[in-house]
């Protein structure tokens, strides 16, 4: 007669063939596909753009105060309640809210899907510029902590949004990190770029490092000149191989690592409006940019196979940030 097996080794038997294994890893196709399905994340900036995230302003605009002029910036805000308007006058935001429309507009002419950040409150008049609260990687979301008083609680409507579309978070910077996406970029599949200084810190980068590390993926941690807050005004990769930049306020380290890593350059004229390196490349060597570039910059850009579509954006602008800025990539197609 055979003996009946035990309880214990029920259990181990039933956990043995039921067990989960390691591989293939998290942020695998198959795995991201079944358990969270879709794709989501990104493994370079100049892939076919197929998902992104945006916040059209909104009531969140309410908070500018045109009477509460700083002379000594030039520009509106209020020091004790957090919140500033960095340009030399206030534009009619419906006027913005048009201009927004028209980026919405050109994403989707690129079959590019539009998601909305939800729930923005409390007169965060930033939100516009979703390249910031956070950055997409492989398999999911970094969320930011914010270095700017205004931009703090950003995140809380991001959150809410990343978790109601199914995304997955892969990590929240905490302790002392500081941090904004704006100064995060992909060189290529195995190598991102983060650029340090008033807006992000050292202990950011390294938390974003290690997110980074369990794909295989290098980050170099670069230092920014004097108060510039964001790598996305002076480097944008727009194609496999192609850089467009600002030469003069990049670290002669780094432009020796493009080399080293075979991406050409092209370096943006003095005359143009720096905004012009502000785009957004939606597939490889294909752009959306906002108006202000000088026939030079253009036509290098035209000699090295690069076409793109132009919006007027000078009012989303004066708020602090370009097209670039008001874009997160969410699902992109490798390269």
């Amino acid at each position: 007669m055979t003996a009946k097996p035990s309880a214990h080794w029920v259990y181990n038997e039933t956990i043995r063939l039921f067990a989960a294994p390691a591989e293939p890893a998290f942020h695998s196709e198959g795995e991201m596909t079944a358990i969270w399905g879709r794709n989501w994340g990104v493994d370079n900036d100049v892939g076919r753009l197929r998902a992104v995230m945006v916040h059209r302003p909104g009531p969140e605009m309410d908070v500018v105060d045109p009477s509460q002029r700083i002379a000594a910036t030039g520009s509106f805000g209020n020091v004790e309640h957090g919140w500033y308007f960095q340009s030399e006058s206030v534009p009619d935001f419906d006027e913005m809210r048009a201009q927004h429309d028209a980026l919405v507009a050109a994403l989707r002419a690129e079959d590019v899907e539009v998601f909305e950040v939800r729930g923005v409150t409390d007169g965060r008049l930033k939100s516009c510029y979703t390249r910031d609260p956070f950055v997409m990687v492989k398999g999911g979301a970094i969320v930011s902590r914010m270095g700017a008083r205004i931009r703090r609680g950003e995140v809380l409507a991001i959150t809410r949004t990343l978790a109601e579309l199914g995304i997955p978070i892969l990590r929240t910077l905490s302790g002392t990190a500081l941090f904004e996406g704006g100064s995060f970029a992909w060189i290529d599949a195995k190598t991102v770029v983060v650029g340090c200084g008033i807006r992000v810190n050292r202990e950011a980068a390294r938390q974003i490092g290690e997110v980074l590390a369990t794909q295989g993926v290098e980050l170099l941690a670069i230092d920014l000149p004097g108060h510039d807050i964001h790598i996305d005004g002076q480097f944008l990769m727009v194609d496999r191989d192609l850089a467009l930049i600002d030469q003069d306020r990049l670290p002669y380290s780094f432009l020796e690592v493009l080399k080293e890593k075979g991406i050409r350059t092209i370096e943006i004229s003095p005359a143009d409006n720096r905004a012009i390196i502000n785009s957004l490349a939606v597939a490889p060597g294909r752009l959306i940019m906002p108006e202000g570039g000088t026939n030079e910059t253009l036509d290098k850009l035209a000699a090295a196979g690069v076409t793109w579509t132009t919006i007027a954006y000078e009012k989303m602008m004066l708020n602090g940030g370009g097209i670039h800025c008001s874009t997160m990539p969410l699902i992109r197609d490798p390269v």
